[in-house]
């Protein structure tokens, strides 16, 4: 039995979206159902979340680019979230992360649900910890079956797809915190279960309780990212033994997911020297099996803060390159503060510039005839047609306003080169 007989919310799903999957993808309709039954490509839509665009991530799909956003304890504002959602909607993001750590959670989460036919994602221990903190309680003071309960309740909601740490194991957290690391836990869903097992001495919950949130994501067909609890944090920590004691575990539970009819994507790092990304995405794809792979950037250098945006699309564009399938931006704001609606839309961009070099490097046939488009525009000095093929028009529109019925732009006026070698008239 394949793993979309396995899946009937799945199965219904394609059937309302393979045409229009398939065109869009350059795929044919049965390719993309051997690719979804092998685990390589996965499908974002949970049936109860509206008018949701259902969205592939994988090989050989388009290289798709999530926006994450989000309140915390620093700063709370539900409108101002819902207008970075929209946002990063008209810039062109293909998934949403909602990471809000304060306020009505739920209440927030669902009035994203019902604003955007974009995929949505969270992580269900946050809201977990707020409910402990809220409660009086330590962070980490929940019991399995409470963690269980939230991660139902928002597969119910209609969210799309959720970070659940599920390979972070006790022996992965005891690496990472051995003093060999310099950053040791940087990722908040990580800290959290580390901490719960440091206080209870047991395993990690989501791993124990791993069969029972296949049973809730497979009946709403919530796609698992199958988080990096260990990511490195710093350049210096990537590809550590930690890092791959969580690796290792993620491809085992990729094909225990699999063979229960669920899909997942297995998350990556993080922070990379540029001479490793290519061993990090390529070792780490060949150790999940070719799971579709979702990175945060990566970072190839710890020190652009303010302009991590930039650090992230370089790494974007090689992780693109050698394998990654969704690029999760990052934003001017990152490591400082929570980003404001300007830095979604440069985050966005970022990732979106960085998906378009890496699929031009692979010679996929919409990003090369993108870059003909640009090339011939130019060449013609046509305005117009230059900024439909930029992936930010409006802003080639904004910048050459007053050339686009001349005949040089604003740099190079009556020096233009390609109207200094035209013929004479």
């Amino acid at each position: 039995m394949s793993l979309i007989d396995k899946n009937p919310a799945l199965a219904a799903l394609l059937e309302e979206h393979l045409p229009r999957l398939s065109e869009y993808e350059h795929m044919s309709e049965a390719d993309i159902r051997a690719r979804i039954d092998l685990g390589t490509l996965t499908l974002l839509g949970n049936p109860r979340h509206g008018n949701v665009r259902a969205t592939l991530i994988g090989q050989p799909a388009r290289v798709k680019v999530n926006a994450n956003i989000g309140t915390s304890p620093v700063s709370s504002d539900a409108a101002g979230e819902a207008d970075k959602l929209q946002v990063a909607e008209n810039a062109g993001a293909d998934a949403v992360m909602d990471l809000s750590t304060h306020g009505d959670l739920d209440a927030i989460r669902m009035r994203m649900l019902e604003a955007s036919p974009l995929p949505l994602g969270t992580v269900p221990i946050y809201a977990m910890a707020q409910k402990c903190t809220e409660a009086g309680r330590d962070p980490a003071a929940f019991e399995p079956d409470e963690l269980l309960a939230e991660v139902a309740q928002q597969a119910e909601q209609g969210v799309d797809f959720m970070t659940l740490h599920c390979g972070l194991t006790k022996r992965g957290a005891e690496l990472a915190q051995s003093g060999t690391r310099r950053l040791g836990i940087v990722s908040r869903g990580g800290a959290i279960l580390a901490r719960w097992m440091r206080r209870t001495g047991l395993e990690n919950p989501l791993l124990t309780h791993y069969d029972a949130l296949l049973d809730i994501c497979r009946r709403h067909n919530v796609v698992i990212s199958l988080g990096d609890g260990l990511r490195p944090g710093a350049g210096c920590d990537a590809g550590d033994p930690a890092q791959w004691e969580e690796v290792l575990t993620l491809g085992v539970l990729a094909k225990r997911a699999w063979a229960a009819g669920v899909g997942v994507m297995i998350e990556g790092p993080g922070h990379v020297p540029l001479h490793l990304v290519q061993a990090q995405i390529q070792g780490i794809k060949r150790a999940t099996f070719g799971a579709p792979l979702y990175v945060l950037g990566p970072l190839v250098t710890d020190v652009a803060a303010g302009r991590d945006q930039i650090a992230g699309a370089i790494g974007g564009a090689l992780a693109a390159q050698y394998g990654a399938d969704f690029l999760c931006y990052l934003t001017p704001a990152e490591h400082l503060c929570l980003p404001d609606a300007r830095d979604v839309h440069e985050g966005v961009l970022a990732s979106r510039i960085a998906a378009q070099a890496g699929e031009t490097a692979l010679g996929r046939p919409w990003a090369v005839e993108r870059e003909e488009r640009m090339g011939q525009a130019r060449q013609k000095l046509d305005w117009a047609a230059m900024a439909d093929a930029a992936l930010d028009p409006c802003l080639v529109r904004q910048r050459s306003k007053g050339s686009e019925h001349g005949k040089e732009c604003g740099m190079c006026g009556k020096f233009c080169a390609i109207r200094m070698v035209e013929p004479e008239k």
